[in-house]
Protein backbone atom coordinates (compact mmCIF):
# COMPACT_ATOMS: atom_id res chain seq x y z
CA UNK A 1 0.00 0.00 0.00
CA UNK A 2 1.04 3.71 -1.02
CA UNK A 3 2.13 6.37 1.78
CA UNK A 4 0.77 9.72 0.87
CA UNK A 5 1.50 12.56 2.06
CA UNK A 6 -1.92 15.40 3.75
CA UNK A 7 -1.58 18.63 4.78
CA UNK A 8 -4.20 20.91 6.26
CA UNK A 9 -5.00 24.07 4.11
CA UNK A 10 -6.56 25.58 7.66
CA UNK A 11 -3.56 24.28 10.58
CA UNK A 12 -0.91 23.58 8.10
CA UNK A 13 -0.94 20.14 9.92
CA UNK A 14 1.29 17.61 7.67
CA UNK A 15 0.35 13.57 8.01
CA UNK A 16 1.64 10.52 5.75
CA UNK A 17 -0.95 8.11 5.62
CA UNK A 18 -1.30 4.32 4.61
CA UNK A 19 -3.51 4.05 1.99
CA UNK A 20 -5.12 1.82 -0.91
CA UNK A 21 -4.71 3.23 -4.10
CA UNK A 22 -8.91 2.42 -4.18
CA UNK A 23 -9.60 4.77 -0.96
CA UNK A 24 -11.02 7.78 -0.91
CA UNK A 25 -8.45 10.81 -0.43
CA UNK A 26 -8.96 12.20 2.86
CA UNK A 27 -10.58 15.57 3.64
CA UNK A 28 -11.16 16.25 7.28
CA UNK A 29 -7.82 17.27 9.15
CA UNK A 30 -7.17 15.31 12.31
CA UNK A 31 -5.58 18.13 13.95
CA UNK A 32 -8.45 21.18 13.86
CA UNK A 33 -11.20 19.17 12.34
CA UNK A 34 -11.47 21.55 9.51
CA UNK A 35 -12.62 19.89 5.25
CA UNK A 36 -9.50 21.46 4.06
CA UNK A 37 -6.82 18.30 4.21
CA UNK A 38 -5.36 17.39 0.65
CA UNK A 39 -3.20 15.21 -0.56
CA UNK A 40 0.43 16.75 -1.43
CA UNK A 41 2.10 15.76 -4.59
CA UNK A 42 5.10 13.95 -3.38
CA UNK A 43 8.34 12.35 -5.32
CA UNK A 44 8.02 8.21 -5.59
CA UNK A 45 10.30 6.00 -3.67
CA UNK A 46 11.40 3.77 -5.01
CA UNK A 47 14.87 1.51 -5.59
CA UNK A 48 16.14 -0.14 -8.94
CA UNK A 49 17.64 -3.57 -8.24
CA UNK A 50 18.99 -6.23 -10.18
CA UNK A 51 20.59 -6.38 -13.64
CA UNK A 52 17.75 -3.80 -15.79
CA UNK A 53 18.17 -0.73 -17.81
CA UNK A 54 19.50 2.46 -16.29
CA UNK A 55 19.74 5.88 -17.72
CA UNK A 56 24.13 5.16 -16.66
CA UNK A 57 23.99 2.34 -19.10
CA UNK A 58 24.99 4.30 -22.48
CA UNK A 59 26.11 7.52 -21.16
CA UNK A 60 29.01 9.38 -23.17
CA UNK A 61 29.32 7.26 -26.42
CA UNK A 62 27.83 6.93 -29.71
CA UNK A 63 28.04 3.26 -29.97
CA UNK A 64 25.39 1.85 -27.86
CA UNK A 65 25.62 -1.39 -27.90
CA UNK A 66 29.74 -1.87 -27.23
CA UNK A 67 30.00 -0.79 -23.84
CA UNK A 68 27.37 -3.51 -22.89
CA UNK A 69 28.58 -6.19 -24.88
CA UNK A 70 32.45 -5.74 -23.31
CA UNK A 71 30.90 -5.49 -19.93
CA UNK A 72 28.95 -8.57 -20.34
CA UNK A 73 31.31 -10.74 -22.08
CA UNK A 74 34.12 -9.27 -19.22
CA UNK A 75 31.23 -10.50 -16.55
CA UNK A 76 30.68 -13.84 -18.05
CA UNK A 77 35.10 -14.22 -18.22
CA UNK A 78 34.52 -13.43 -14.84
CA UNK A 79 32.43 -15.49 -13.65
CA UNK A 80 33.93 -19.00 -14.89
CA UNK A 81 37.39 -17.99 -13.90
CA UNK A 82 35.67 -18.18 -10.54
CA UNK A 83 33.97 -21.14 -11.08
CA UNK A 84 37.14 -22.64 -12.37
CA UNK A 85 38.94 -21.82 -9.18
CA UNK A 86 36.03 -22.89 -6.93
CA UNK A 87 36.30 -26.30 -8.54
CA UNK A 88 39.95 -26.51 -8.45
CA UNK A 89 40.68 -25.45 -4.54
CA UNK A 90 40.40 -28.12 -1.96
CA UNK A 91 37.25 -28.06 0.08
CA UNK A 92 39.52 -28.93 3.64
CA UNK A 93 40.78 -26.57 5.37
CA UNK A 94 39.03 -23.97 4.84
CA UNK A 95 35.71 -22.65 6.43
CA UNK A 96 34.07 -21.90 2.96
CA UNK A 97 35.26 -25.02 1.19
CA UNK A 98 37.44 -22.39 -1.30
CA UNK A 99 34.27 -21.59 -3.27
CA UNK A 100 33.94 -18.08 -1.81
CA UNK A 101 35.36 -14.80 -3.65
CA UNK A 102 38.54 -14.56 -1.68
CA UNK A 103 39.85 -18.36 -2.99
Amino acid sequence: MPIYAYKCGACGHQQDVLQKMSDAPLTVCPHCGAEQFQKQLTAAGFQLKGSGWYATDFKGGGATSAPAAASTAATGAAASASSESAAAAPSGGTPCGGSCACH
